[in-house]
């Protein structure tokens, strides 16, 4: 399978930082002309949303930058390998590393010693994503698996089960149907992965779990016994490098082959089953991120190494999806956004992280550039920042304000903690 070069491959257990940083730095010298790091052409045929100079909307959005006010709270520090995935969770912000480390940070950064538990050591398998149901923190993996996690009161950290479960494997085994081909003469049961499972996303009640993969499949685990239920086989022609789901019950999916594909669960089946919708076709490379705003209107975001994020609405096109333009401003392709609010962040391979916002109709202005990463931001996540929001209405100057905290985690094996405080209005 052609594979996306968005990603560096796990690195040894056993190499120094210095290695590290140099096999990073060698890989991406080496693949310049297609690797998702370097400046690819980026969509003339979509219009940008970011104003025009000397426009009245440019003043607005020049205006909501200024009011906008972001500072970088803290920087988390021990990992010694690439952040891969970083999610939030009650009091609790989960990181996952390209040595297989995962840690769980106070989501507070105001505690001067930034302490941690660690949930699982070094193990040489790069955690591609997590996601957390209830008492369950759930990992995905560059070694095809998932991992099930029990969170403990004490936060210890316990490993209960990997996907597909040994009970869930072995009855697939005695029959020629459970298998397809995942490579040239290569067949394994439609339970497994076989490739990196790059991401994950839960259904709005939590009772499914949507797994992709760089094996071009989706699969779909029922989380009350975590059993498959559903794989769909060769989903996309290239690697899978994201999902996310809509409350209406919808799922989305982005691939190296450019495309993002709509899926939507059939209902009146007793088997969970799931059909193609529609494709969405603009990008012009790896789409390597995805972000859905909900609401009555929602917006999809998509991010790729063509350096743009491409704005979806529903509601046009024959589709149902219509591109209503893109953000630009990142100099590098984009490799993870994320969405808070009205607020949009994207960070890239340039090593910022950038804070949008929607103003009068269809335009978005640039609030914040955060600069601080020295090198890639791999993976980010946003949340309210509660404690600010809690005590606003104590302090005047902070009533018409909201403050939201931005997490990312780069190839610089750092973690940071913005604030951004943006107007109410």
């Amino acid at each position: 399978m052609a594979r996306s070069l968005l990603y560096p491959p796990p690195l040894p257990c056993n190499s120094d930082d210095g290695d590290k940083r140099q096999e990073y730095s060698d890989q991406s010298k080496s693949s310049s002309s297609s690797s998702s790091f370097t400046s690819q052409l980026s969509l003339p045929s979509v219009p940008s949303l970011t104003p025009h100079p000397g426009s009245t909307l440019e003043h607005a959005a020049t205006s909501a930058a200024a009011a906008a006010h972001h500072h970088c709270l803290a920087t988390l520090k021990g990992h010694s390998s690439y952040i891969f995935s970083l999610s939030v969770a009650g009091k609790h912000l989960y990181s996952g590393a390209s040595n297989g480390e995962i840690r769980a940070w106070d989501r507070n950064p105001s505690s001067s010693t930034h302490s941690h538990n660690t949930v699982t050591e070094a193990h040489c398998s790069a955690v591609k994503s997590i996601a957390v149901l209830g008492e369950k923190l759930i990992t995905a993996h560059q070694d095809h698996k998932i991992r099930i996690y029990k969170i403990h009161n004490n936060q210890k950290y316990r490993l209960i089960t990997t996907l597909p479960t040994v009970t869930d494997g072995c009855m697939r085994l005695f029959s020629a149907k459970n298998y397809v081909e995942t490579r040239r003469h290569v067949k394994r049961t439609w339970v497994h992965h076989a490739d990196a499972v790059s991401s994950l996303a839960l259904s709005e009640n939590g009772s499914l779990l949507y797994s992709v993969s760089w094996d071009r499949s989706i699969k779909v685990w029922r989380t009350s016994d975590f059993k498959c239920v559903e794989s769909l086989h060769n989903a996309h022609e290239d690697a899978i490098n994201a999902v996310v789901l809509s409350s209406d019950g919808h799922v989305y999916t982005a691939s190296a082959d450019k495309t993002i594909k709509v899926w939507k669960k059939q209902d009146g089946t007793k088997k969970v089953k799931h059909a193609l919708v529609c494709t969405l076709e603009k990008h012009s490379s790896s789409v390597n991120a995805l972000a859905l705003s909900g609401g009555d209107a929602p917006v999809l975001y998509s991010g790729a190494c063509d350096r743009s994020i491409i704005v979806w609405e529903k509601g046009g096109g024959a589709a149902g999806w219509a591109v209503a333009g893109a953000l630009r401003g990142h100099k590098k392709a984009i490799l993870c956004l994320g969405v808070v609010s009205d607020l949009v962040c994207s960070g890239s391979a340039d090593k910022t992280v950038r804070v949008w916002r929607r103003g009068c109709g269809n335009s978005y202005s640039c609030l914040a550039v955060l600069e601080g990463h020295n090198s890639p931001v791999k993976c980010l996540t946003a949340a309210s920042d509660n404690n600010f929001n809690y005590h606003k209405n104590n302090n005047i100057n902070n009533c018409c304000q909201n403050s939201y905290l931005v997490y990312s985690g780069g190839l610089d094996f750092d973690i940071k903690v913005w604030q951004i405080r943006v107007s109410s209005s």
